[in-house]
């Protein structure tokens, strides 16, 4: 059993998935992989148990949920998954190849080799990378990001980015029931609180390319959440201890 887990949330991906897995698992520094499938009805659950039970059985795993529930549940389901399991490295990564599968190695080594307790890659950090975007979402992204770091005054480029490093301790210092956004601002507020409790934060750049298979899962609602999320999370951190 190896170190690393890298979670994926999955809704409708079945054009993705199994190239995906494949990628993860054939890169040098042997990743476990948990897919937390929320019901796909184009049955992306039925490919992953198919590659369990022929090729992964040891290093695939899969958690299947009623139906769609957001991608922050998803998420915190996963990381109880990884601690109950023991992972010290746990891993956010999206199905459609939008984050590149290679750049886990220095997300990997950030945290494991460098220090820091977690990693971030970054669309915005060395400037604009992100292909196939039209530009109005490429200025939605980048001005909110912009947004984010004005209202909680964290110095963190790309703050929705959802493909990340996370050690073991920080997830075990969150109590990740509080966690309240489910959307992308879900993303949001996971980095919040890793910067209030003064964790080390590193962004590694990437180049982020849309996904060519599969359809989006952004909303104007995910977007509305984050925004108005993001106000209420920093008026109630005058309350809290972190």
């Amino acid at each position: 059993m190896s170190d690393k887990v890298v979670i994926i949330p999955t809704y409708k991906e079945k054009e993705n998935i199994e190239n995906i897995i494949r990628v993860v698992m054939s890169l040098e520094d042997n990743y476990d992989m948990l897919i937390i499938d929320d019901n796909s009805p184009d049955g992306t659950a039925d490919i992953v148990k198919r590659l369990k039970n022929n090729d992964f059985n040891d290093r695939l795993f899969i958690i299947e949920r009623s139906g769609k529930l957001g991608l922050g549940t998803a998420y915190i389901t996963g990381f109880k998954w990884a601690l109950q399991h023991n992972y010290e490295y746990i891993f956010e990564m999206d199905a459609d190849f939008s984050h590149p599968p290679e750049k886990l190695t220095d997300l990997y080594a950030a945290c494991a080799s460098e220090g820091y307790d977690l990693a971030i890659g970054s669309r915005y950090i060395s400037g604009v990378n992100v292909v196939n975007w039209p530009i109005g979402r490429v200025l939605m992204s980048y001005c909110g990001s912009a947004y984010v770091r004005f209202i909680t005054r964290m110095k963190i480029m790309d703050t929705t980015a959802g493909f990340k490093c996370y050690t073991r301790k920080v997830l075990e210092s969150i109590d990740l029931d509080k966690i309240k956004m489910k959307g992308y601002g879900f993303q949001i507020e996971m980095k919040f609180t890793v910067w209030k409790k003064k964790f080390k934060i590193k962004e590694v750049p990437i180049i982020f390319t849309d996904r060519s298979k599969g359809t989006s899962k952004m909303s104007t609602n995910i977007f509305g959440e984050a925004v108005w999320g993001v106000l209420m999370m920093k008026i109630s951190s005058w309350f809290k201890k972190y």
